[in-house]
């Protein structure tokens, strides 16, 4: 019964169209390169519970737009009182009377989230191992059926259930996201809390069996979008605590991953892109960051319509390009923008991550493994082949030699972006640059990135959260185990001492580790972005606690 309500409910997201891009191109561009028409998939996705914003048209944006809370997510986050008709009904009954009060009509139909999802203050003469270790029992939920029969409210309500127990973040984030849980889960690892490694890996394989891929997070409205890939590097700490085993045990959800990220390569013609894909004009494919949707993000409306207003792009695409900067994690930074331009300019559809294609190339790396375990070689020289193919393709568009730096692709432009970034430490950290390469990005890294508190993302510094002076835990982390493998060994313990020093102090003053620092002035609290900074923090807690045992 309840799958025929879905049914029922489905809209924009299960329709998940496509769209052709149709600014021209570059006058630098002898041929202009092209969004490919996007053809649905051969096997229609599984049935995707609808979204808030489906489920109450017209009252979303009424609230939404009508800022009667300062953060868009509140709204999303909500659960409903009622069914949606009757909620529906109710508003479309009383918004024309005279004194009627929006935020008192939303509080009566709705459970709003707690404005303090984390209460919990540390005592800080305990010590932050003591509070690391608290903080694992503060941030956990616990898991929940698909579908409580008891609950005839359940299939209203953004919360995507997970079979599993899981880690939030923190603050407003009251849901587990995707590539915040492997920086999370290394914590865990030092913790030893193992079944909890296993649990969390199980949900993300359980989503990848559900809808196909590992959505931003377990709420309806992410369900257009993935993130980083971390799948793989989560498998293969698993590998690392119990096995080869576990390859086998989630090969199919690795396998099904690829398969999101890699779909419509096989009939891409060079020059052009679809959805994930991008085939360079020398046959190569490769990936970009995408979200299916071309419409203001629901947790972000309000945000999302006042650039439109500000922007040049026709809003489809903005939209689309603010989606994709959001499922690539770095929401936002210059790295996705023009040249010399800020928000409005943002075209992240247009660039060939650095950073995704090495995750995607370690998980044709773990795909191959788990094909040698399983005792198929073929297929393990099949998946080691697409992945030199990747990394021949990556270091030849990405690697800047005068600058002695990896930097992002414009595959419309066909040249490289001229934003430095941490995601040049990506290559490093998943072992496909040279030694000279490695070296090189080593002493950028000291020269230009390194400051006072850790490192800094961009040398930008732009207001946008993932620009200077923010510095942020996971790329912290993967720049040290960069660095780590390619024997730049004084570098990275100069980068660990001054990230847990900095995170330590904060500590010491406020009892909290944070979501992001400034690096740059270690006595300023990190700003920037859409919403304020954020305490709890999961991936800061479990980055922290493998660098202290580093330290040691």
């Amino acid at each position: 019964m309840l799958r025929l309500l879905f049914c029922g409910l489905l809209g924009l997201l299960s329709a998940g169209p496509g769209w052709a891009q149709t600014e021209n191109a570059a006058p630098t561009v002898s041929k202009p390169l092209t969004e490919a028409p996007t053809a649905s998939p051969a096997k229609p996705a599984a049935v995707r519970p609808a979204s808030p914003r489906q489920l109450f048209p017209g009252l979303f944006e009424a609230v939404q737009l009508g800022h009667i809370f300062p953060d868009n997510k509140t709204f999303v986050d909500a659960a409903p009182k009622q069914r949606p008709a009757l909620i529906m009904a109710a508003w479309r009954r009383e918004k024309s009377i005279p004194g009627f009060k929006l935020k008192a009509f939303v509080a009566k139909y709705f459970e709003l989230p707690t404005d303090n999802f984390v209460p919990f203050r540390s005592d800080v003469n305990a010590g932050l191992r003591h509070h690391l270790d608290t903080l694992w029992t503060v941030l956990a939920r616990p898991s929940a059926p698909a579908v409580d029969p008891a609950d005839s409210l359940a299939a209203f309500r953004s919360l995507v259930p997970l079979p599993k127990p899981y880690l939030v973040p923190g603050g407003r984030f009251r849901e587990v996201y995707y590539w915040d849980s492997y920086f999370t889960m290394l914590g865990l690892a030092e913790a030893g809390k193992g079944e909890l490694l296993r649990d969390i890996t199980d949900n993300f394989a359980y989503l990848i069996g559900r809808f196909g891929f590992v959505p931003n997070g377990n709420r309806t409205y992410y369900l257009t979008r993935s993130q980083p890939p971390f799948f793989a590097s989560m498998v293969q700490l698993l590998v690392r605590e119990r096995g080869n085993a576990e390859l086998l045990r989630y090969r199919a959800a690795l396998e099904a991953e690829y398969r999101y990220w890699m779909r419509g390569a096989e009939t891409l013609k060079p020059g052009t892109a679809s959805r994930r894909v991008v085939r360079l004009p020398s046959g190569a494919v490769l990936n970009r960051y995408w979200d299916e949707s071309d419409q203001p993000r629901e947790e972000s409306y309000a945000e999302d319509v006042a650039a439109a207003k500000k922007s040049k792009q026709p809003p489809a695409q903005l939209y689309r390009n603010l989606r994709a900067g959001a499922a690539s994690g770095w929401d936002f930074s210059s790295r996705w923008f023009k040249a010399g331009g800020g928000l409005a300019s943002i075209q992240t559809t247009d660039l060939v991550p650095v950073d995704l294609n090495c995750l995607l190339y370690n998980l044709e790396n773990a795909l191959a493994e788990a094909a040698r375990v399983a005792n198929q070689p073929a297929q393990s020289r099949s998946y080691l082949a697409k992945a030199q193919q990747r990394k021949a393709a990556l270091l030849a568009i990405s690697w800047d030699a005068k600058a002695g730096w990896f930097q992002d692709y414009n595959w419309r432009l066909r040249q490289r972006s001229q934003v430095r970034s941490l995601a040049g430490v990506f290559p490093l950290a998943f072992g496909l640059a040279t030694a000279e390469q490695a070296r090189r990005v080593g002493a950028g890294l000291q020269a230009s990135f390194l400051k006072p508190g850790g490192l800094v993302t961009t040398l930008s510094t732009t207001g946008q959260q993932w620009d200077a002076p923010n510095g942020w835990a996971p790329l912290q982390y993967l720049a040290v185990e960069g660095l780590t493998r390619y024997k730049q060994q004084p570098l990275a313990d100069t980068i660990v001492h001054r990230w847990v020093r900095l995170n330590s102090r904060v500590f010491q003053q406020t009892g909290k580790l944070l979501e992001k620092y400034d690096v740059v002035n270690i006595n300023r609290p990190a700003g920037g972005g859409e919403y304020p900074l954020q305490d709890g923090f999961g991936w800061t807690n479990g980055v922290l606690l493998r660098l202290l045992n580093k330290e040691q």
